[in-house]
């Protein structure tokens, strides 16, 4: 049994976190100004070149050490986190997670309907007058 740790595989990390992105590899390729194919490779591979790996991250909106560092584990617990978080904070932060309207939806449907009609009113008040100065 060996003792000494497995390498990073930086490819793989920066392949996760361009899919956690939503990010297609065309679009990574298109922002580092790459073929979709060389990003491919550079995905396939264990080591990328400290350059390249910079501009990468640029691209993804990370550091270079969040892919070197990337684990799923640590994406796990940051989403299990924020919605611990947000669940117990609610929207604005105040313990209710209950989403409940501060005003009546048919009131608002009625004060529409209303605010039609009277437009509409208008509309053939303004027909008459002109047919009326005809």
């Amino acid at each position: 049994m060996s003792t000494t740790s497995k390498p990073k595989h930086i490819g793989r990390n920066i392949s996760r976190i361009r899919e956690l992105k939503g990010m297609k590899q065309e679009a990574l390729a298109i922002a580092i100004g790459l073929s979709q194919q060389t990003v491919s490779n550079i995905e396939a591979s264990e080591t990328v070149d400290e350059d390249k790996l910079v501009e990468i991250a640029k691209a993804l909106g990370v550091t270079k050490e969040v892919i070197e560092n990337f684990s799923e584990e640590s994406v796990f617990n940051f989403f299990n986190n924020f919605y611990d978080n947000s669940a117990n904070n609610g929207a604005q932060g105040s313990g209710n997670t209950n989403n409940s309207c501060t005003f009546n939806p048919l009131d608002k449907v009625v004060e529409l309907y209303e605010r039609l009609v009277q437009a509409e009113k208008d509309k053939v008040e303004y027909l008459e007058k002109l047919l009326k100065g005809k």
